[in-house]
């Protein structure tokens, strides 16, 4: 049985990009499928993988914001050819999901898509992400966000199966698709990730997030500048200039830390803050991972992942007001490893991958019995095989 693997773009590593790497240990023989690949951006073994780009892979650099190109996303998303595959799973939060030419139906494989969330750029965060730009770019992108809109709704149809990476998410596919998708929780690495063998005292506080605006990043270092309190930014994004023009003598910012690197600093901070609304967010559940509670925005993914007052802190309202009092809030409270660690293994690796599967399953048994009778023939020869192996 041949798999292909679909990602949107490989610039970085943050969620997405975690789930593929689960995927790509998942399906040892699939290839991955991309718009554009930046060498050496993405862990080893997705790097090793047989990575197939289009076009675009000539005009994008890391210098420039390629989300510029959005529109010609589309159009390059068109000359991904799977057609010779039998199953495509698609990790998508912009056109991945479009992978397959025409109709879904009659195509000859079975796509399911693990959606990270609809495209946000042309639904529900549009205003977000082009509040700070000039005016001929906001109008230009006005112009062309309902064909683009259109286009993306038009698109989704060529997927057979759904599935959410959040409540959160599942009901966005929902309204803006009209199609229903299954919840499965995104993976963390929680034996890598965990608490310090020796308790240090922890000092300051921690953002490990993308640079991009609809993660109100300028709410922390605003409650930074007014409070005084250590603030760690670690990430990368295209309003990385912006945000550190800002920023006061109390806020570092870290660039992309490695693995270890990034345990350290779960370990060593206070507190992750979570200032934006997330799909899901994997970083949350890696600092409770590492017995670091977390001070969230409670919108979106955060209402999932953190236990108010238990594994953490949840405000109400975006803005730095609301997140300093949610840090005055977060000073009276005693949190306990061990409830910030089980609450973290609900999101383990092994599950995700045991979820996946039945997922994927359960599509292929409802909508392509023919091919769920391959896969299940596919499965047995692959668990013989392994039990072969010295």
């Amino acid at each position: 049985m041949k798999i292909a693997l679909v990602h949107d773009w490989l610039t970085g590593t943050r969620g997405g990009e975690k789930v593929l790497l689960e995927l790509v240990r998942m399906f040892p023989e699939a290839p991955v499928f991309t718009l554009f690949h930046f060498p050496g951006s993405v862990p080893a073994e997705i790097e090793a993988r047989k990575i197939r780009t289009t076009f675009l892979q000539r005009m994008v650099s890391r210098e420039r914001n390629y989300r510029t190109l959005l529109p010609f996303f589309f159009l390059a998303a068109e000359t991904w050819d799977v057609s010779d595959f039998d199953i495509v799973i698609s990790s998508s939060h912009c056109v991945a999901k479009n992978a397959g030419r025409g109709s879904r139906r009659g195509t000859g494989f079975f796509h399911i898509c693990y959606c990270h969330t609809p495209v946000r750029y042309i639904h529900d965060q549009f205003e977000a992400y082009f509040l700070e730009r000039t005016l001929p770019v906001r109008t230009l992108a006005r112009l062309a966000r309902g064909p683009l809109a259109a286009l993306d709704v038009k698109r989704s149809a060529r997927v057979d199966a759904f599935l959410a990476n959040s409540e959160n998410v599942r009901g966005r596919i929902q309204r803006l698709y009209r199609r229903e998708a299954e919840v499965v929780y995104p993976p963390v690495d929680t034996t890598f990730y965990s608490p310090p063998e020796k308790i240090a005292e922890r000092r300051g506080f921690l953002i490990v997030s993308a640079l991009a605006p609809y993660k109100r990043i300028e709410d922390a270092i605003r409650a930074a500048g007014a409070t005084g309190f250590p603030l760690t930014i670690a990430g990368f994004g295209p309003e990385e200039a912006r945000l550190r023009k800002m920023a006061g003598p109390s806020v570092t910012f870290v660039g992309t830390p490695d693995d270890g690197e990034l345990r350290r600093l779960y370990r060593s901070a206070r507190a992750v803050l979570m200032p934006g609304e997330e799909d899901f967010g994997i970083v949350p559940v890696e600092a409770q991972a590492c017995g670091t509670p977390v001070i969230a925005l409670g919108k979106g993914g955060a209402t999932e992942t953190v236990r108010d007052g238990e594994t953490g802190i949840l405000y109400p309202q975006p803005g730095p007001e609301s997140l300093i009092s949610a840090l005055e809030r977060f000073a009276t409270v005693a949190f306990e490893t061990a409830v910030l660690r089980s609450n973290a293994e609900r999101f383990s690796s092994r599950t995700f991958q045991e979820s996946f599967i039945r997922a994927l399953e359960g599509s292929l048994s409802r909508e392509a019995p023919g091919l769920h009778a391959c896969w299940k023939r596919w499965r047995r020869d692959a668990d013989v095989e392994e039990m072969r192996r010295p």
